[in-house]
């Protein structure tokens, strides 16, 4: 890397996967799973899943961890249900709970919890999204928090080296900055403390400074304005400085984009069932019918963004 560069420069695994075919939603976790295994040497010291699976009409969740599970979860439901004055659902998973609360709660449910127990740590909010992470390869990982039994439509992973930067449970991807929002990051953010300034002054929650986090708040500001995930990630070409390859997820998305540079490896895979995202192709070749999909190598500064609700659009940043 380019002397100067200040941020995390880590050697990282990334993986993704957006399923066209429903019928494939039960083998989400266990095709994400073996892909972000076969990762594992691109990134030893952390790993974490986000998975975007079945909606609850009126509910919304919080996907909580805790270095000590045991203590801070007991009761916890009924704390924070008094607090808010509804009904809480909680499900413990390792060092993680999903609580489930009433649709738009996630913000006081947040503020709630930081008078509960600041030891508690969100890792994710929205309707449909839980993300699991935390440090150790990613088959211990993905095991202790049983991914491979999960089903949904759609999930990204990440694996991560640590290079000048601490290895924390905060510190592992993929980063939640709004509801049904995530990203996971390869390659390192100059601008990123300027940034994080500024997305703050704009009330944007930041909880690390990881510049992972800040390329993911960005993208949350930018949408909370009105953009599309596609028309956030073509801003990003102009607004993030570095070298970068972005995976994001949103409820009903999925987008990848690289620097004009592109010096981060990447390959995707696209079928009549799926696309898929690796930082490696080796991460792919296991699923099915790759023999027949159509392969390539993301160009750069060209953001690729499929969605549940819409055609696939490519849209290429103007020279």
């Amino acid at each position: 890397m380019a002397g100067g560069f200040s941020g995390t420069f880590d050697m990282c695994g990334i993986v993704g996967l957006f399923l066209k075919d429903k019928s494939l939603e039960p083998q989400l976790g266990e095709m994400l799973t073996a892909m972000l295994i076969t990762m594992t040497d691109r990134g030893p010291d952390s790993a974490g899943i986000a998975i975007y699976g079945a909606e609850s009409k009126g509910k919304t969740k919080l996907t909580v961890q805790s270095d000590d599970p045991q203590a801070a979860f007991a009761g916890l439901e009924q704390a924070l249900g008094q607090a808010l004055g509804v009904q809480v659902g909680m499900e413990v998973v390792s060092t993680h709970a999903v609580l489930t609360l009433p649709a738009g709660m996630t913000q006081a449910a947040r503020a709630a919890l930081a008078e509960i127990n600041a030891g508690i740590r969100v890792m994710s909010r929205g309707d449909t999204l839980e993300i699991y992470k935390e440090v150790g390869l990613p088959k211990d990982v993905a095991e202790r928090f049983a991914i491979e039994q999960m089903s949904g439509s759609h999930g990204i992973g990440h694996t991560r080296m640590a290079t000048e930067s601490a290895v924390t449970t905060m510190g592992a991807h993929p980063f939640n900055t709004g509801d049904d929002q995530c990203l996971v990051h390869n390659g390192s953010l100059s601008n990123h403390n300027s940034l994080r300034r500024k997305l703050r002054r704009e009330g944007i929650h930041i909880e690390t400074e990881n510049d992972t986090e800040v390329g993911a708040a960005y993208l949350t500001w930018r949408m909370q304005n009105g953009a599309t995930l596609g028309e956030a990630l073509q801003s990003s070409l102009d607004d993030l400085d570095g070298f970068f390859t972005f995976v994001v997820g949103t409820k009903d998305g999925f987008g990848v984009v690289r620097d004009p540079i592109a010096c981060k490896p990447a390959v995707m895979a696209e079928t009549d069932q799926y696309v898929a995202f690796g930082s490696e192709y080796r991460a792919l070749v296991d699923l099915p019918g790759i023999e027949s999909a159509r392969v390539w190598e993301p160009e750069p500064a060209t953001v690729y963004f499929w969605s549940h609700n819409a055609a696939p659009t490519t849209t290429e940043k103007a020279a």
